[in-house]
């Protein structure tokens, strides 16, 4: 069963789902955290159930980061969405440490994907159900350049900030 809530945020309202499951923590696993507007976000469903108090520990550890005090989540996702190709490149982006970037060629070049799959890596990322905890923002154009992120340019610009230390 599909539960959800909402949480205040910088970024503006987020909306998380979660799917009620015995084994995760607090009862239920993670399988999006979207913003409003955000391209291809997830949007309330028919039967899904209004259940904030199962998103208590991811509440909290998205208040921490934003506060500038958590640098790594510790929250147990669904399993079985994406591809085989999208869970290879949501991995590497996984492993980018707080506050340091990337580009697209250099994420693809580390799974391992020809120069022409960057395309595609730029698709799989723009999937990415996790926006913030699976940190898409720290991925940059080939020039430094902010590009592609669902969830908006000025909120990668916020989040790349609040990781350099920069956010007033």
């Amino acid at each position: 069963m599909r539960v959800y809530a909402h949480l205040d945020s910088p970024l503006g309202e987020l909306l998380l789902v979660g799917e009620a499951s015995a084994v995760a923590p607090g009862g239920v696993a993670l399988c999006s955290l979207s913003v409003p507007g955000q391209k291809g976000g997830a949007g309330l469903q028919n039967g899904w159930r209004h259940a904030p108090e199962v998103f208590g520990a991811v509440a909290e550890q998205l208040k921490a980061y934003f506060a500038g005090e958590l640098r790594r989540f510790d929250v147990a996702y669904a399993q079985g969405s994406g591809t085989g190709f999208q869970r290879r490149v949501w991995a590497a982006v996984d492993a980018i440490p707080y506050g340091e970037t990337t580009s697209y060629g250099k994420l693809a070049a580390s799974i391992g994907a020809s120069r022409p799959a960057v395309r595609a890596v730029g698709t799989a990322i723009g999937r990415n159900p996790l926006l913030v905890l699976r940190p898409c923002h720290r991925i940059l154009g080939a020039d430094g350049s902010l590009a592609g992120y669902a969830g908006g340019l000025e909120r990668k610009r916020w989040l790349l900030d609040l990781e350099a230390g920069t956010r007033a």
